[in-house]
């Protein structure tokens, strides 16, 4: 599992080994491991002669920067400071000085021939977007067609939130020392990330062993997905129930259905009014025409895909809420849900929204969920006592009440974007669910299980359609359990 912290305990941890190590000697650990990547980004035998420039800000960043410079230099790059900040960090600076380096007089010259710009004008303490001075040179290393490579985190975007309040520097690639940030695993910092890279510099050990952020990989699904034991009877692997569609969206209900047969669960109720489309595309469903309570006995429910905008959503969403097993909320489930049917209920709810239904339901502006995601999704779960799966770019799942480490999910296509998507995820989610899994496994394992199978129905680049992902699914899950590899 990768894990992220936050500003804060990563300083904490850097002082406590420091504390430990002579003077300099962790700066040292850092521009050594990023000169190591550095040179692997130029390729081999790329380096001697290479053109290097150094964006370096006045704190420990410009700092790094100038030592692994120095480093460069020393194996024959031909490598130039542009000092940004107020000052600059006098032993990288000799440092640089001493292997050859040079300060330049203007930035634009140099940058205009460059190979490789590292990217160290601010840190993991910056916020609000780069400084107006820096503006114009940040903008002509990115238009330079050199690699830009940022020194712990792209200078402009926020550690601890992926927040992005101003201009930043993207990056082809980032360097991080320690321990990832949240912002580099959340969007929208995470799109000027670039590649991600870790540098071990010692501070494991110093790291709580609570995270604030964690993204599942392969070998975490394989313990977490269910797999039946030998007397397992489809009750005992979990029956899921969906009340989903409506005369207007029958293709919910069937997707839904879709991504719930592939879930893990031993049967699939489906209570609504598009049971003739449901039955034709999955002969295997168990359908109900009536009341959700009186559609037999499941383990989980699902409420809301293409339910419409009718009083009769809002009837179906408050009989499955009164039940005593998990309950999914999804798509027209979510309009108007009230957060104290939801926080006094006994049994898990998850609730899967998307920016726009997160918006409406904290009372905000679209806008303004997609650019804090992460306060987002902890303000949800909070105010409804919930696990919330905020779907997007970034899809991120918080647990019940808003505490405890956020989970990220690293799987996924842009072309996952595109109708009905989402309520395969539902039904994948539901099943998970149903099988015994606990709200916040249930939805990390389906949207990872869900954009792997994007990926997959992609085939390296192409659309797809919901139909081709929840096709997908299959293979997906079968990547995970025979894999000890991550995504």
């Amino acid at each position: 599992m990768r894990t992220a912290y936050r500003v804060e305990t990563v300083r904490a941890a850097e002082a406590a080994l420091m504390a430990r190590l002579p003077d300099g000697a962790l700066m040292q650990r850092a521009a050594a491991g990023l000169a190591a990547a550095c040179c692997s980004l130029l390729g081999k035998g790329r380096v001697y002669g290479a053109r290097v420039v150094l964006l370096v800000g006045s704190g420990d960043n410009g700092g790094d920067a100038l030592y692994a410079g120095a480093r460069l230099a020393r194996r024959g790059a031909g490598v130039t400071a542009v000092l940004l900040g107020d000052r600059a960090h006098e032993g990288g600076l000799a440092a640089l000085r001493a292997a050859g380096g040079r300060v330049a007089d203007e930035p634009f010259e140099p940058l205009a021939a460059a190979d490789l710009v590292l990217d160290g004008i601010t840190g993991i303490g910056g916020r609000g977007g780069l400084r107006p001075g820096a503006v114009p040179v940040a903008r002509a290393a990115r238009g330079s067609g050199a690699v830009v490579v940022a020194v712990d985190l792209p200078s402009g975007v926020d550690a601890d939130t992926g927040e992005v309040r101003g201009e930043a520097l993207p990056a082809d690639a980032t360097i991080t020392f320690g321990a990832y940030k949240p912002g580099l695993l959340v969007d929208p910092a995470r799109e000027y990330a670039g590649a991600l890279r870790l540098v071990d510099i010692g501070l494991g050990p110093l790291l709580p062993g609570v995270p604030d952020l964690e993204a599942l990989q392969h070998e975490d699904l394989a313990w977490l997905l269910p797999v039946p034991a030998a007397e397992s009877d489809k009750y005992r692997r979990g029956v899921v129930g969906l009340v989903a569609g409506s005369t207007r969206y029958p293709g919910a209900a069937v997707l839904a259905v879709a991504g719930a047969l592939r879930g893990g669960a031993g049967a699939v109720r489906y209570v609504g009014p598009a049971g003739d489309a449901v039955l034709a595309a999955h002969p295997e469903t168990l359908v109900h025409s009536g009341r959700p309570e009186k559609a037999g006995r499941v383990q989980a429910w699902v409420v809301g895909p293409g339910l419409g905008e009718g009083p009769g959503a809002g009837v179906a969403v408050s009989e499955v809420l009164a039940t005593d097993v998990p309950v999914l909320v999804d798509a027209d489930g979510l309009r108007g849900l009230d957060p104290s049917a939801v926080r006094g209920r006994g049994a898990p709810t998850l609730l899967t929204p998307h920016a726009g239904e997160a918006a409406a339901l904290l009372g905000v502006a679209r806008e303004e969920v997609e650019a804090g995601r992460l306060a987002a999704v902890r303000e949800l779960a909070g105010r409804f006592g919930a696990t919330v799966l905020l779907k997007g770019s970034t899809t991120l799942v918080c647990g019940a009440g808003g505490s405890g480490p956020v989970r990220v999910n690293p799987t996924g296509t842009s072309w996952l974007a595109t109708a009905g998507s989402g309520d395969v995820l539902s039904g994948l989610a539901g099943s998970l669910l149903a099988a015994g899994l606990p709200a916040l496994d249930a939805a990390s394992c389906a949207a990872y299980l869900h954009g792997l199978a994007a990926r997959r129905a992609s085939e390296g680049g192409a659309p797809v359609t919901a139909t081709e992902v929840a096709g997908s699914l299959r293979g997906a899950w079968r990547d995970v359990t025979a894999t000890d590899g991550g995504a």
